[in-house]
């Protein structure tokens, strides 16, 4: 960003602290720019998955098609191919859930007039965690007990008894802290980064066109020329991000209900 003195400062921090209120200032209920996001995010989603599936037929429409195609993707791709076809029938609707939830909070990082993934605080990201964290824990009480799940995840068989001394906190660490953690911050930093590196590419060639002034002006068409670039990688990383948190959900929640680790 260009200062008053014309000098250019990189984006930093700042760009997700501090957020001013927008709605009901000073109450529970405030609602500042990333919040106005997330709920404009989550409420388009879930409008266009009503409209497409509000009135279901035999032979669908484009718009019930393209819906079914996408839920068919995470039951095929994930749900199916990590849990198997009983269980990941179980467990869709939150996988889903959680996929096209995140697809569509970190999409808005590259939509005009939002341009912040609604994933890009942290609060978001643990509260995703959380959920992840729960839902592998109940799956795997449900299915073997609270003993015997606890028992397959602190004791892995086949180890030496002795060996349980060290392995047993390592996995303790590992499986009921790291994990929820690991996904948090995974989507996390890479929403930040992107952001990050998106507006300083607009920001530069904001500067570069209108403050520099001369030949250094020029740059600006380079750094626009990123910017675009970027944009275009951002979005399959938010893509690739809504994946990886879902599957590593799906596969914790295989390792939960597992006999034996």
């Amino acid at each position: 960003m260009a200062s008053e003195e014309g000098e250019f400062h990189a984006p930093g921090i700042s760009e997700f602290l501090g957020l001013p209120a927008l709605f009901f200032e000073g109450t529970p209920f405030e609602i500042n720019r990333i919040i106005l996001v997330r709920l404009v995010a989550i409420g388009l989603m879930l409008l266009l998955f009503w409209i497409a599936l509000r009135k279901p037929s035999r032979v669908p429409g484009r718009n019930q098609s393209i819906a079914e195609l996408a839920l068919g993707f995470v039951q095929v791709q994930i749900a199916d191919q990590i849990l198997g076809k009983e269980m990941g029938r179980r467990y869709l609707p939150l996988l889903a859930g959680l996929f096209f939830g995140i697809l569509a909070m970190n999409i808005t990082g590259v939509v005009p007039f939002m341009n912040i993934s609604g994933t890009s605080i942290i609060a978001m990201p643990l509260l995703l965690g959380l959920v992840a964290y729960v839902v592998f824990i109940y799956a795997g009480i449900k299915a073997l007990g609270p003993g015997k799940f606890f028992k397959n995840s602190l004791f892995p068989a086949g180890v030496p008894w002795p060996i349980y001394i060290l392995l047993a906190p390592i996995e303790f660490i590992n499986i009921f802290i790291v994990r929820p953690l690991s996904l948090a911050l995974r989507l996390l930093l890479n929403m930040m980064v992107g952001h990050l590196l998106l507006v300083l590419c607009f920001s530069a060639t904001n500067f570069f066109f209108f403050t520099a002034g001369g030949w250094v002006g020029l740059f600006g068409v380079g750094t626009l020329a990123f910017g675009f670039i970027f944009t275009f990688v951002e979005f399959a990383v938010y893509i690739l991000q809504a994946y990886i948190f879902t599957l590593l959900t799906a596969v914790y929640v295989q390792q939960a209900v597992a006999e034996e680790h």
